[in-house]
């Protein structure tokens, strides 16, 4: 199983001393976040994609190719690619980029986006969302498996005898999450193409979370990719920690308070008991995690959100520790436990390339008999 942290970019002022930090300052904490979470023994670091203030990262491949310099075996991803509004032709080739400069550590997960003004942005329109992350998805994951494609869609020029460069690194593609917290489509996508299914899984209760990932589940086997237990699962989670937790409360709350994404509305104990938000100890946050078993089964990523609502870096990095020194190393090996021997490990490149030199002997084998 996978753990990691990922990042929505957004520039947010503290609420505690009135600053905010400035646009170079918020990027550099992002790398800075990133090299700590290999520091620590993390495994997966993703970055958002957003166009529009008050968020940075607008060129996620620019920053990972930053960090992959940087790192030694960092996981590299996306939270997420705007499948919708990007070029499929220019993921295609970005990706495959970033997947040779930083030898295979990559993979992203494709989502819709959560602004809706970046559509006519790009050209596009929002009432096709949907039909949009359908369309171009399916020529993405063409163009990464076939040398020459020849195409027509709804929503870009025709392509004729077109070759994306360059190919994925030793022919395999970067493995591919769609995320999603309430489009069943997107869950119905993912399972069709036997590809990663992320819920974000920190806005929404836990039968709702329960809900889509069943759902995925079941439609990955109806698609003929295994059983529902060998689907590929992510999860997000938000955690804010101090050793004492009434210390993690009395100062994560102002934050909370007045955050963008949730402040103003139901209490910080009312968010924590409904969602999956943990504000609390270490030995809080474990328990809370190790529940996430129960409604998503066993799964294969854990991500958590950590820099947002303009938590200071120094924060951050402090949250970082305490989760790589005391909570991820139970979290692994609570996860294993009874783990049944059928659930596949998260996909890395390595085991993808296995897979696909193990498929092509089975056909070479095949066809001498």
């Amino acid at each position: 199983m996978q753990f990691g942290i990922f990042s929505v970019g957004d520039v947010t002022p503290d609420p505690t001393t009135g600053r905010t930090p400035t646009e170079r300052e918020r990027i550099k904490a992002m790398v800075a976040i990133a090299l700590k979470a290999e520091e620590v023994g993390l495994d997966v670091f993703a970055t958002g994609e957003h166009h529009n203030p008050p968020f940075v990262p607008s060129s996620p491949t620019t920053m990972l190719g930053y960090i992959a310099a940087r790192t030694e075996r960092l996981l590299l991803s996306t939270s997420t690619t705007l499948i919708t509004t990007n070029d499929p032709v220019k993921i295609a080739e970005d990706y495959a980029m970033l997947q040779h400069l930083a030898d295979g550590r990559v993979d992203l997960m494709m989502g819709r986006g959560n602004t809706g003004p970046v559509y006519p942005w790009f050209g596009q329109d929002i009432r096709q969302g949907i039909n949009l992350a359908i369309e171009n998805y399916a020529l993405l994951h063409r163009l990464w498996r076939e040398d020459v494609v020849d195409w027509e869609g709804r929503f870009r020029t025709p392509l004729q005898g077109f070759t994306s460069t360059p190919r994925p690194l030793d022919g395999v593609p970067p493995f591919v999450w769609h995320g999603s917290i309430r489009s069943p489509e997107i869950a119905e996508q993912a399972a069709y193409y036997g590809d990663g299914f992320f819920h974000n899984n920190i806005f929404w209760p836990a039968d709702h979370t329960k809900r889509m990932v069943e759902l995925y589940r079941s439609r990955y086997a109806h698609y003929g990719h295994g059983s529902p237990e060998q689907a590929i699962v992510g999860l997000g989670g938000q955690v804010f920690m101090r050793k004492n937790s009434q210390d993690a409360v009395r100062e994560f709350r102002p934050y909370f308070d007045v955050a963008p994404v949730y402040g103003h509305g139901p209490s910080l104990e009312e968010f924590t008991a409904q969602t999956p938000l943990t504000v609390g100890s270490p030995q809080q946050v474990i328990e809370k995690t190790l529940s996430f078993r129960d409604y998503a089964g066993d799964y294969q990523r854990q991500l958590f959100l950590m820099d947002h609502a303009g938590l200071p870096l120094k924060t951050v990095l402090e949250q970082l520790d305490l989760l790589g020194e005391e909570v991820v190393p139970v979290l692994r090996k609570e996860f294993a436990k009874n783990r049944p021997a059928g659930v596949p490990e998260a996909p890395t490149h390595a085991s993808l390339l296995g897979a696909a030199r193990k498929g092509a002997d089975a056909d070479r084998e095949g066809a001498r008999t």
